[in-house]
């Protein structure tokens, strides 16, 4: 949203005048008039008084680089090299390209909108403004390709830790990649490998979406829900739900790094949706009854031929209607 430095300074819901908000945004009182006519376009509920100025009517949950900083421990200040953007193709592919251009630190970028977010398989990721959480860590994992089995198993254990932190307990994990609230999708993971192996180390790019505060989404062509509907007492904002998954994220990988999958297989099977559910392939390769994951983080199917362990890149699973 590019008024978001006005809207920041209406956030109070007090009325601004034109004058005051034009000198400190160091603009003319017409352009601090284009961009609320700007705001109002993209939705934004702002009341003008006569004589008065402009007061901002919607409820509003703008994303802001100091307060999710504000938010990280202490010691994470000096390790994570944030950038927040209004817009970007895909936070997945501007993280890449930080990561190509060499920047110091654990590139971290979040979106207020992605025009070509991306999911599983190349799936467009529907990414709304100024609604749901776009973000993306850049990450070195030591140990070679073979370290990063359960990878994004692991991730989904962590953004299931930090929406535990907020209240939400009950957040499911859907092999391989997907949170789920019930039988509803309420955010995704995409793991991709930037650039060669170098010295033992993979720089790993996790990208995680999360409906936040969605209420509509007409182009999802499966059931859905946001953390707002899910858990309508929690005061969800992005700011610090940003804040806790990068810390989160960032804390697990360590203990990734250390201790490998297999000590996060048991909690990640205790928010397994598939199990003993019964389960088909999406190519009709496998079928039968889900008895969640082995050591190195494939899915387990107990077929009439025997149990199955299937990769990640090989099949999708879902429950069989």
């Amino acid at each position: 949203m590019k008024s978001s430095s006005l809207l920041t300074l209406l956030e109070d819901r007090r009325i601004h005048s034109g004058e005051s908000l034009a000198q400190t945004l160091g603009i003319s009182r017409t352009a601090v008039w284009k961009q609320i006519r700007r705001a109002i376009s993209e939705g934004v509920e702002i009341r003008t008084v006569r004589g008065q100025g402009y007061q901002l009517i919607s409820a509003l949950d703008l994303l802001a680089s100091e307060r999710i900083l504000k938010a990280l421990p202490e010691p994470l200040h000096t390790v994570v090299n944030l950038d927040v953007l209004d817009a970007v193709d895909s936070t997945n592919a501007e993280v890449a390209r930080r990561l190509t251009a060499g920047v110091e630190g654990v590139p971290v970028v979040v979106s207020d909108s992605q025009t070509a977010g991306r999911g599983r398989r190349g799936r467009q990721w529907v990414s709304p403004q100024g609604e749901n959480l776009y973000l993306s860590l850049g990450l070195s994992i030591e140990g070679g390709f073979s370290a990063l089995d359960g990878m994004s198993l692991v991730l989904g254990v962590a953004v299931s830790r930090a929406l535990s932190t907020f209240g939400a307990m009950d957040v499911g994990l859907k092999w391989p990649n997907d949170l789920f609230y019930g039988d509803r999708k309420l955010g995704g993971i995409l793991v991709e490998i930037q650039g060669e192996l170098q010295d033992g180390v993979v720089q790993v790019i996790a990208g995680i979406g999360i409906n936040v505060h969605m209420r509509q989404a007409e182009t999802v062509d499966q059931p859905w829900t946001s953390l707002a509907e899910a858990w309508p007492d929690i005061v969800w904002t992005r700011n610090t739900l940003a804040a806790a998954i990068v810390s989160e994220v960032i804390k697990i990988t360590a203990e990734f790094e250390r201790q490998g999958f297999s000590s996060f297989r048991e909690e990640w099977q205790a928010r397994d949706i598939f199990f003993n559910q019964e389960l088909v392939a999406r190519d009709g390769g496998a079928q039968g009854m889900g008895a969640g994951i082995d050591a190195t983080g494939n899915y387990q199917v107990d077929t009439a031929d025997g149990r199955m362990a299937i990769r990640a890149g090989d099949i999708s699973l879902r429950v069989r209607s």
